[in-house]
């Protein structure tokens, strides 16, 4: 972890961004490419039922629940528990509200549609979780990082498989990062006007 967080504070703003779209598009491809051959257009599609009642429910209190949990976290625990080494900052403190806003939209719907529908659906909860874990490799080296990371990748792995949707995990990830890139960016304005 120490490596990469170093590596990204010596990384230009425009690598960073690089970096970032590289790996969510490579993601992207491998889930469009993998799913081709292992769903038909009807299963495809079922992955992506849509049901208001189950997106509201499920995918915003889930949302919810972990972000309570995060900023509780945030505040009673020791910042060294919560601290990536800086790359999260560094990926989200200069963004404007809308480039957040698409780059969580992005990084939910590929992360969702490769782990939860494609890995889970064929190898499990339990796999999906752990190369989901895996992949955020960042938190390696922080046990309680790690941890939260495992507890909500199977969180996650538990709505999918209540409901059946992609769209109620999408819309959890998506406001759990979102809501966090913008507490970094409105910290980073907070910490400018005090100056």
């Amino acid at each position: 972890m120490r490596r990469q967080s170093e590596q990204i504070r010596h990384m230009t703003d425009r690598e960073v961004l690089f970096h970032l779209y590289l790996t969510q598009a490579l993601l992207l491809i491998v889930a469009g490419v993998v799913s081709f051959f292992l769903f038909d257009w009807t299963e495809w599609r079922q992955l992506w039922r849509f049901d208001l009642s189950d997106v509201l429910l499920y995918g915003v209190g889930a949302a919810a629940l972990v972000l309570t949990a995060d900023f509780l976290a945030m505040r009673y625990l020791p910042e060294d528990w919560h601290d990536d080494g800086g790359v999260n900052e560094k990926i989200f403190r200069n963004r404007s509200i809308p480039h957040l806003f698409f780059l969580c939209v992005l990084i939910a719907v590929t992360e969702e549609w490769l782990f939860r529908g494609i890995v889970q659906t064929h190898w499990g909860l339990w796999v999906a979780s752990a190369i989901f874990a895996v992949l955020h490799v960042r938190y390696l080296e922080k046990w309680f990082l790690f941890f939260m990371v495992i507890l909500l990748s199977l969180f996650l792995g538990v709505l999918y498989e209540r409901t059946d949707s992609l769209w109620v995990t999408v819309i959890a990830h998506f406001l759990i990062d979102f809501v966090l890139a913008l507490h970094i960016r409105l910290s980073r304005e907070t910490e400018e006007e005090e100056e």
